[in-house]
C-alpha cells in the first residue's frame, strides 16, 4: 500500500480507458477480474496476516481525504462496478473520506453513436460540438453518475451526486488540442482553472461521499458549459481539498518505461522523470499521467495509477505494504521502503 510514503506499488502502462475527453483505448493485455474466494482460498493464519498488515495503514489514513478517478472497464463490467462500490464504502467505513470523480467516455461514445453523431478525437481529446456537449452532459450526470450513486446507496444513503456546475465547483477555460505541433480547435472542451471546494468539503464534513461529474462552467462565458477531462479534473479537486492521495483507475497495470515491453513496468516514478516521459507516452495515457504530475506538483503527497480491471485494487494499494500500480511522487520525496513503513 502506498502512503504518504515512499515506497511504490506495482504499475501499469499506456491507458486504454477513455473518460469524457480521452482518446480511444489502445490494446493491452488482459487482467484477471475474478476475486479470490477468501472463505475457502486462504488459511486462517493468512487471513490474520492480511488484517495485521492493514492495521498500520488504517491508522495512517484515518480521516484522510482521498480522491478517486473512476473510469475504464470498472465503469462497464458489472462485477467490477460492484467491487468498486464496495471498496469506496469500505474506505468510508474505516475512517477515510473518499471523493469520486468520474468520466464516461465509453457511455458517451455509445450514446453519440445511437444518435448518429460521430465520435472524433484530436490529440487525445474528444472533439465536442454544441450538439455533442448536450449528450455529454446528459450521459455524465443523468446516466453514469446516477448509476454509481445508486450502487453506493444500496444499503445506506451515503453518496451525493454533484456536477462541476453545482455551487461553482469547476470553472474551466476552453482549450485547443496539439496535433503535429499545431493548435486545433476541439469545441466545448476545457481545462479547469478554478475549483471552489466548498460543496465538496461540506459533504465530506457531513459524512457523505461526493460523486462528481466533470461538466464545468465556462469561465469566460458563464452561460456555456465545457467538457473537462476527468483525470485532470480529479487532480485539481484533489489539490483544492488537501487530499492525501489521488488514485486514477485505468485499464492497464501501470506506467511502462518502454511500452509495450511489460518488463519495463514502473512501480514508482518521481515528478521530474515523469515530466520528461510525457511527450513520448501514447495519447490515451497522457491525461492520466499528466493528472498525477499536476496533483503532486500542487501539493498532493502522492498519486497512483492502478489497474481497475483487478477487483479491489484500491484496497490493495492503500492497505498492503506492496501496493499495486504506479506511484507518482514529488521530486523531494524519499522513496525507500523502510521509510514508508516507518511513516505508517
Amino acid at each position: 500500500m502506498s502512503t504518504e510514503n515512499t515506497s511504490g506499488p506495482s504499475t501499469s502502462g499506456p491507458s486504454t480507458s477513455a473518460p469524457s475527453t480521452e482518446a480511444p483505448a489502445v490494446q493491452v493485455p488482459p487482467a484477471p477480474t475474478h476475486a479470490l474466494d477468501t472463505d475457502r482460498g486462504l488459511f486462517p493464519y493468512q487471513k490474520a496476516e492480511v488484517l495485521i498488515q492493514a492495521l498500520p495503514w488504517l491508522q495512517h489514513f484515518a480521516g484522510a481525504r482521498v480522491v478517486i478517478k473512476y473510469g475504464g472497464n470498472a465503469m462497464i463490467d458489472e462485477d467490477l462496478k460492484r467491487a468498486f462500490a464496495q471498496d469506496v464504502l469500505f474506505l468510508r467505513q474505516v475512517g477515510l473520506r473518499p471523493v469520486v470523480v468520474h468520466g464516461g467516455g465509453p457511455q458517451i461514445s455509445s450514446m453519440l453513436g445511437r444518435l448518429g453523431i460521430a465520435s472524433e478525437f484530436r490529440g487525445g481529446l474528444r472533439v465536442t460540438s454544441a450538439e455533442a456537449m448536450d449528450v455529454v452532459r446528459m450521459v455524465l450526470t443523468g446516466q453514469v453518475q446516477r448509476e454509481l450513486v445508486t450502487l453506493l446507496n444500496h444499503d445506506v444513503a451515503h453518496a451525493v451526486g454533484l456536477s462541476g456546475e453545482d455551487g461553482g465547483l469547476l470553472l474551466a477555460r476552453r482549450r485547443q488540442a496539439d496535433v503535429d505541433g499545431e493548435r486545433v480547435d476541439i469545441g466545448h472542451v476545457g481545462d479547469v482553472v478554478t475549483v471552489n471546494p466548498d460543496a465538496v468539503t461540506d459533504l465530506l464534513d457531513a459524512g457523505r461521499i461526493p460523486v462528481i461529474s466533470t461538466v464545468a462552467v465556462d469561465a469566460e462565458d458563464t452561460g456555456e458549459v465545457l467538457n473537462v477531462n476527468a483525470d485532470t479534473a480529479a487532480a485539481a479537486i484533489a489539490a483544492s481539498i488537501g487530499a492525501r492521495k489521488l488514485i486514477v483507475l485505468t485499464d492497464v497495470e501501470g506506467l511502462y518505461a518502454s511500452w509495450p515491453d511489460r518488463s519495463s513496468l514502473l512501480s514508482q516514478i518521481r515528478a521530474d522523470r515523469l515530466a520528461a516521459m510525457l511527450p513520448d507516452l501514447q495519447s490515451g495515457m497522457v491525461p492520466k499521467m499528466e493528472a498525477c504530475l499536476r496533483a503532486v506538483e500542487a501539493g498532493v503527497p502522492q498519486a497512483h495509477v492502478i489497474d481497475g480491471r483487478q477487483q479491489h485494487s484500491m484496497l490493495l494499494e492503500i492497505f498492503t505494504d506492496e501496493g499495486v500500480g504506479t506511484l507518482v511522487l514529488p521530486d523531494t520525496a524519499t522513496t525507500s521502503h523502510e521509510l514508508k513503513r516507518e511513516q505508517a
